[in-house]
């Protein structure tokens, strides 16, 4: 793999009109980002990528733009954003910016141009297609629901909309199109910018044919997904848009692609792919319903485990992965991912590490390192998203209750994610003196950046951590590069993994359960016999334990049993083949070990190192509760930090080191 500047980079969304607001007209806006980049700072952020804040009418939330060379007033001026990149700068962070380019806003001059002369230059800059027998094109269903065509005023013509009406679909196909938008592209790289989030870009290919689908509906309609499915050679206009822009530059790009070919993966994300990276939405995929989401499914822990899994596995295969919890689309993660008891910020914690440690690029949205939630609205009126409005029409129409059709636009409407931060308790949670553009969600009083700051149990603290240990020079290497492996599959409420450096070997295991979890292979249980965490012949291996739930471990050998090279005896001089076991992190790990078996250690040469964590390790027999039994001799313990209670068993001498010393050379400890 060819290593970039972004790789080992953390990174974070910013939702500007819902940041901060420092002007009182309950929008957020520029200013307010550049006041908070000490704090973004602090978090552990390099890379800020900002929604759209282009000049648009906001039917979209920004994501119809009018003219992609403004700044929409709302948010501030041009200087104000270069003073944001110079500032930034300053601190070593990279700014990046939302591209839309699948369409523009109606209000864009192209197409006020295009209207004015249907048949004229500028009408090739969208599709402008004739109907078929006084109707529509084609039967295809809009993202956003309703037709994908609208009448061009006085023609027979259609123009196409994926999205919104206000959002005409830009035709691809039109190179005098095409050089605009990447003249555009490259005056943004041109100021400083660091590179894009790349909106709804598989859609840019079209079948102009605009062939009809079978309905998947009562309406008449096909989802116009399908003709994205279906259609070739996007490939063509992704790696043109790369040569001419992008890659002039080292910019980064993060794509956001659905409906992509799974052959075509290394394309997209490979050494010489189209972009740097791309989301991984496996998870958010999970809750799809077949008609809306009035019966979206509900997330199972063990398939929601299982699909990033098999995605972690898959994407390591091609490229890196852009991790993601939750979005300015999705609602917010700890409302949807963990269960009803789980939600809490022990389980919240949980929930960051499955991202924040898995391979690939994080991404952290506002307000996520607090452990926001979804909120509750009482009618449809105070939703402001365009898809919740439809999706609650659905539903209706479906024949849910006023009651259920709220309940669903509560579990996934985008609203839930747009919901203003919370910075304090103070009115408006401190985001603005004004009236907040979109209305608060009441949980600001408990859950607020104040609050937490002051905790170092808090989730903002954790995620401070997190973050720090990940870009942790020890460990950066291997939680950058090192490959992912599943472990503990055959236990259905674990999320365990390993990161494995194919640099220096190291191994780094995680362990993550929603409740505490024992272990336990004396009984015929997990894989009966073993140790139930077995490092024997890992090579060097760092055990992060993370949370608050408790991990035991029980069985006939070590419960951890530490790595080694040779079993038996071992002399002094040979110590240099020792390998090391660190444990680190603020998780509880209670470690038994079996008859005549430490808590923690080996038969063999071992080196253990205790950073963190609250252990309580016990020996069986004549072992120690930390490193070896009988006569076996090891290298060194050393514990640096956490809280240790180590307890050897009832025939041994010490609780750490040798359970017993028989003398003579050979065995001793340290």
């Amino acid at each position: 793999m060819k290593k970039k500047w972004w790789h080992d980079k953390v990174a974070y969304q910013i939702y500007p009109k819902s940041f901060l607001d420092t002007n009182g007209d309950g929008i957020g806006d520029l200013r307010g980002i550049i006041s908070k980049l000490d704090y973004l700072k602090e978090l552990g952020i390099d890379i800020i990528w900002l929604s759209p804040i282009y000049k648009s009418p906001f039917v979209d939330q920004g994501y119809d733009i009018s003219d992609y060379y403004a700044i929409a007033q709302e948010f501030g001026t041009m200087e104000e954003f270069d003073e944001l990149l110079a500032e930034a700068k300053k601190r070593g962070m990279y700014i990046v910016m939302d591209l839309v380019v699948n369409h523009c806003s109606d209000q864009h001059e192209w197409f006020k141009k295009a209207l004015a002369d249907p048949d004229g230059e500028y009408a090739d800059y969208f599709y402008f297609v004739k109907g078929k027998d006084g109707r529509e094109p084609s039967n295809y269903r809009s993202y956003f629901g309703g037709n994908a065509w609208e009448p061009v005023p006085g023609t027979d013509k259609y123009y196409l909309h994926m999205f919104a009406k206000e959002q005409p679909d830009l035709n691809w196909e039109n190179p005098v199109l095409r050089q605009k938008i990447y003249d555009m592209v490259n005056w943004w790289l041109a100021k400083g910018l660091a590179g894009f989030r790349i909106d709804a870009i598989i859609n840019i290919k079209k079948d102009t044919a605009f062939p009809s689908f079978p309905p998947d509906g009562d309406d008449g309609l096909a989802s116009c997904v399908k003709m994205v499915e279906e259609v070739q050679g996007v490939g063509a206009l992704l790696e043109d848009l790369k040569h001419a822009t992008f890659e002039k530059w080292d910019a980064f790009t993060v794509a956001e692609v659905f409906n992509m070919k799974e052959d075509e993966l290394p394309e997209f994300i490979g050494d010489d792919g189209h972009f740097s990276t791309m989301f991984d939405f496996s998870a958010h995929e999970l809750t799809y319903g077949e008609h809306g989401w009035y019966d979206s499914k509900p997330i199972e822990f063990k398939k929601w485990r299982d699909t990033l899994f098999a995605s972690q596995l898959k994407l390591q295969k091609a490229g890196f992965a852009a991790n993601i919890i939750e979005n300015h689309d999705e609602p917010r993660g700890a409302s949807r991912y963990l269960p009803e008891h789980a939600r809490n910020e022990a389980g919240k914690k949980m929930l960051g590490t499955t991202s924040i440690l898995l391979r690939g690029i994080p991404f952290i949205y506002q307000g996520q390192e607090i452990g926001m939630t979804n909120c509750i609205r009482n009618d449809i009126s105070e939703y402001d998203d365009i898809s919740t409005k439809d999706q609650y029409q659905v539903a209706i129409d479906a024949g849910c209750s006023r009651e259920e059709a709220l309940r669903c636009c509560y579990e996934n409407s985008r609203d839930n994610a747009r919901t203003p931060m919370q910075w304090t308790d103070d009115e408006n949670a401190g985001f603005t003196d004004g009236t907040p553009w979109l209305a608060m969600n009441p949980n600001y009083r408990q859950i607020n950046v104040r609050e937490q700051e002051v905790r170092t149990d808090s989730v903002l603290a954790y995620y401070r951590r997190l973050v720090h240990l990940r870009k942790a020079d020890a460990y950066r290497e291997t939680f950058t590069y090192g490959i992912f492996e599943p472990a503990y599959q055959e236990m259905a409420d674990v999320f365990a993994y390993y990161r494995v450096s194919g640099e220096s070997g190291q191994r780094i295991k995680t362990t993550l359960t929603i409740d505490n979890l024992t272990i336990d292979t004396n009984n015929g249980g997990y894989k009966d016999g073993y140790s139930p965490l077995d490092f024997s012949g890992a090579g060097e291996t760092t055990l992060i334990l993370v949370g608050e739930n408790q991990l035991t471990a029980r069985g006939n050998n070590p419960a951890v049993y530490a790595p080694n090279v040779k079993s038996g005896n071992k002399n002094e001089n040979e110590n240099e083949d020792a390998i090391q076991l660190t444990i680190c992190g603020e998780g509880s790990l209670v470690a038994n070990g079996g008859q005549d078996w430490p808590g923690i250690g080996n038969t063999g040469s071992a080196r253990i190192l205790i950073k963190g964590g609250n252990i309580t390790a016990k020996g069986g027999g004549n072992a120690a509760g930390i490193g070896g039994s009988y006569g076996f001799w090891f290298d060194s313990i050393a514990i640096t930090g956490g809280r240790v209670v180590a307890t050897g068993g009832a025939d041994a001498q010490n609780d750490i080191g040798c359970g017993r010393d028989p003398g003579g050379e050979g065995h001793g400890s340290k």
